[in-house]
């Protein structure tokens, strides 16, 4: 079994900082691609930002410039600075990984943490 446990949501103010930590465990050989998305009220899960294995960070218009992601290794970790914050941030925000465990690579997702930013 794999889990990813997402940690760090909570409610701030407009312009306040939050740091959104995911972190594998269970039967993990190696960790390719982790990312971060996000569901807001009423819309559709959408791609916030990814790293590779190789450290190539990808991230959507709507956050690139005010969110910082990262990965440590060695604990099989996700995180997610995220600086600026803007109302329209709100949202649950779900980590994803790919991970290869021995025979196959599938793919993973966490159970969400919220995410909310006051006026």
């Amino acid at each position: 079994q794999v889990q990813l446990v997402e940690s760090g949501g909570g409610l701030v103010q407009a312009g306040g900082s939050l740091r959104l930590s995911c972190a594998a465990s269970g039967s993990i050989f190696g960790i390719d691609a982790m990312g971060w998305y996000r569901q807001a009220p009423g819309k559709q899960r959408e791609f916030a930002a990814t790293i590779t294995a190789g450290g190539i960070t990808n991230y959507a218009d709507s956050v690139k410039g005010r969110f910082t992601i990262s990965r440590d290794d060695a604990k099989n970790t996700v995180f997610l600075q995220m600086n600026s914050l803007k109302p329209e941030d709100t949202a649950v925000y779900y980590c994803n990984a790919d991970i290869y465990r021995g025979r196959s690579t599938l793919n993973y997702w966490g159970q969400g943490t919220q995410v909310t930013v006051s006026l």
